[in-house]
């Protein structure tokens, strides 16, 4: 699964990596993301990239009470084509959610111990995810998952999932204008190379996500 992450790039950069020529509305950098907050979200909106904040937790469009969304912050590749939550948006409702490193606990008996995970030969980077608009009388919301996949090799010893991180030069083909067959995407995100991780312990203070300061991403000593 994912469940936190960083973004500690300045705006620019975000611009430059992504190819995005519009300033970010209220960019904050975040050592502590978390379910429930504003996350950098890129579209294509048929004319160009833009970047913006979803909500991370899906609500989709159709759904009564938008607490659904914190059991919705991933989404299983393997599935998301056939599952009524997710198909219609894995036909025309891609995102990139921008990262450059995310959280995972290893079990150790009866504690989790947390680790901070990066790309080997990269800094910024995008989870492959998935948007939805939900309405109801004058609220309006949008809102994201992350979608994931089974763990490779190097994430099995501490997790079973993990979550999708695109090759660089298949971000623009993942957020592609216009409707695409659900099977097709799913067969696109299948065909995916994992790229190489590095990942180093970080103390428990990570886990609350009211701590978003450097703490969180301090070596163990």
């Amino acid at each position: 699964m994912c469940g936190r992450y960083t973004l500690l790039a300045d705006e620019l950069e975000i611009l430059q990596e992504f190819g995005i020529d519009q300033p970010i509305a209220d960019y904050e950098p975040s050592y502590n993301i978390a379910p429930g907050q504003n996350v950098l979200a890129i579209i294509h909106d048929g004319n160009q990239k833009r970047a913006g904040y979803l909500r991370w937790g899906l609500v989709p469009s159709w759904a009564n009470d938008e607490k659904i969304g914190y059991k919705m912050i991933n989404a299983r590749s393997e599935t998301a084509h056939e599952k009524p939550s997710f198909k219609p948006l894995m036909a025309r409702k891609r995102c990139l959610i921008v990262a450059d490193s995310f959280y995972e606990w290893k079990r150790d008996g009866e504690e989790k111990q947390p680790k901070r995970i990066r790309l080997g030969d990269r800094g910024l980077f995008a989870f492959a995810g998935l948007w939805d608009k939900w309405e109801q009388g004058d609220q309006k919301l949008f809102t994201c998952t992350i979608l994931t996949k089974e763990a490779n090799d190097f994430m099995q010893d501490i997790h079973h999932r993990m979550p999708i991180i695109l090759p660089k030069h298949k971000e623009d083909a993942w957020i592609e204008a216009g409707n695409q067959p659900p099977e097709a995407v799913h067969r696109f995100l299948a065909s995916l190379k994992t790229e190489d991780f590095q990942a180093y312990d970080v103390a428990s203070y990570v886990n609350s996500a009211k701590n978003n300061d450097a703490g969180c991403i301090a070596p163990l000593a």
